[in-house]
């Protein structure tokens, strides 16, 4: 059992002085009756909550899927340019929603979003080996020697180990396009690989996170909201972990 106001101010659609008043001009029903104070107690999983006559969809946590465009850093705030949560409306704004890991500025593709801490952290967690596929074009022909070496692991010019990783060749010639799979997360890691293979990437786009894929019907900076499936999809893969 949670306050109303609580469980209405959640969804980011109003602010809790909004509810308020609006509890108190007898505009917020509860299963058809109008509630008595902001403090009255629901069950928000359960009740059936109505706010100027339009039912309330509650969810506890939110998970929102992007098709990030270039441009966009991902962070909740920055100074430095616009963020991904700028191609939200302002109710999901306001639900506290951080990127899961992030992307590059100029990366385009798959991003979640959410509010649910532990389970974005479990699928972060360099222990879980979260599988990330992206599409990659480069500068320069890739070859049959260059998956090898993606499979043995690198070691980059500054040190850096990467474990062994996935890349299969779909073009190759002056311009190279490749799927590249990575079962860790390090600073610009793709990109880095592939300098050190002397092909710099000119394009990249993330297209799998785990057993979640970037929905085709996705425009570039369009969202939606995952569906059950896919939320259960996540959480069993955090726990066969």
């Amino acid at each position: 059992m949670e306050r109303l106001d609580k469980i209405i101010a959640s969804t980011g659609r109003w602010s809790r002085r909004e509810v308020k008043d609006l509890i108190r001009q007898g505009r917020v029903l509860v299963d058809g009756y109008p509630a008595a104070a902001p403090e009255e107690k629901a069950d928000p999983e359960t009740a059936r909550i109505t706010v100027n006559g339009e039912t309330l969809e509650y969810r506890r946590y939110t998970w929102v899927m992007l098709n990030k465009p270039a441009g966009y850093l991902s962070a909740t705030e920055d100074g430095r340019g616009p963020t991904v949560l700028d191609l939200l409306p302002p109710e999901l704004q306001r639900r506290g929603l951080f990127p899961v890991g992030r992307l590059d500025k100029d990366t385009e593709g798959l991003l979640l979003l959410t509010n649910e801490g532990r389970l974005a952290h479990d699928l972060l967690s360099p222990r879980r080996h979260v599988e990330k596929v992206y599409r990659a074009r480069v500068t320069g022909c890739l070859t049959a020697e260059d998956a090898a070496a993606f499979a043995a692991g690198l070691v980059l010019g500054d040190g850096t180990v990467c474990r062994p990783a996935g890349l299969e060749i779909l073009s190759a010639g002056a311009e190279s396009v490749a799927l590249v799979t990575l079962r860790e997360g390090k600073f610009h890691q793709v990109k880095r690989m592939l300098a050190q293979r002397g092909k710099p990437v000119t394009y990249l786009e993330r297209l799998r996170m785990g057993n979640l894929t970037l929905d085709p019907a996705l425009e570039r900076g369009d969202f939606r909201f995952l569906t059950e499936q896919e939320l259960e999809a996540l959480r069993n893969l955090e726990r066969l972990r």
